[in-house]
């Protein structure tokens, strides 16, 4: 119940809020092996997805029937959301990379105005439009950041952001995700991290990214905004 509670989801509500929304919504929780398959590619969603343990991989398949890893899905976090109340088919599948806690909510509970009346449906539903809104805000930023000019400073902007000011910055993703994520070929990311570090901008400890000159890494974004200017 504790791992429910702290979920996004069920934000700013009590643990007899959350069992009455998962008693009325008829929510499913279960337990899986790692390599099972959540939902395959152009599957038309039913359910809201909640990791409460585990891991799951966001995938598609090349041509050549490789598994391409999109991104991970951590615990505590929801996914397939965007897809089940945009009401279109998946364009990814969905795999557990561990032994994995999943609960699923139906989509019906959403649209039930029978319930429109109770306090747990009223958060739950006012959670989901933050989630919402704070994927939309992400979703905007990654756009920013794909047109922010060079390959160096999609790479400066998105350690500056992710840093926050800090001069460690973990990267969370592997190199195959970040080159995805920058919408560039894994080559070209690992040929400028090495330029980067060549020209004294950064160096890696293990999986953390140091920033050896902020001031000169400021410099080149700035660059970039002057010529749009």
């Amino acid at each position: 119940m504790e791992n429910l509670k702290k979920n996004a989801v069920f934000n700013g509500m009590t643990e007899m809020e959350v069992n009455q929304c998962i008693s009325l919504s008829g929510a499913r929780q279960y337990q899986t092996d790692k390599e099972y398959l959540i939902f395959h590619q152009q599957d038309t969603p039913s359910f809201l997805y909640v990791l409460l343990s585990g891991g799951v991989y966001v995938c598609r398949d090349s041509v050549d029937g490789r598994r391409y890893i999109i991104s991970k899905i951590h615990s505590g976090d929801i996914f397939g959301e965007v897809f089940l109340f945009a009401e279109i088919p998946y364009d990814f599948y969905t795999v557990t990379c561990a032994p994995s806690e999943i609960l699923e909510i139906p989509k019906t509970f959403f649209r039930d105005m029978r319930y429109a009346h109770l306090s747990a449906y009223q958060k739950l539903t006012y959670n989901m439009l933050r989630i919402l809104g704070k994927k939309a805000y992400t979703l905007n930023r990654r756009v920013q950041l794909l047109t922010s000019g060079t390959l160096r400073q999609k790479i400066i902007r998105f350690l500056l952001e992710k840093g926050k000011g800090k001069v460690y910055v973990r990267l969370g993703m592997n190199r195959e995700m970040l080159a995805d994520f920058l919408n560039v070929a894994r080559p070209s990311l690992s040929r400028e991290f090495k330029n980067m570090q060549r020209d004294g901008l950064i160096e890696f400890v293990s999986d953390v990214v140091k920033i050896l000159d902020m001031e000169k890494m400021q410099e080149e974004l700035s660059t970039f905004k002057s010529s749009k200017d």
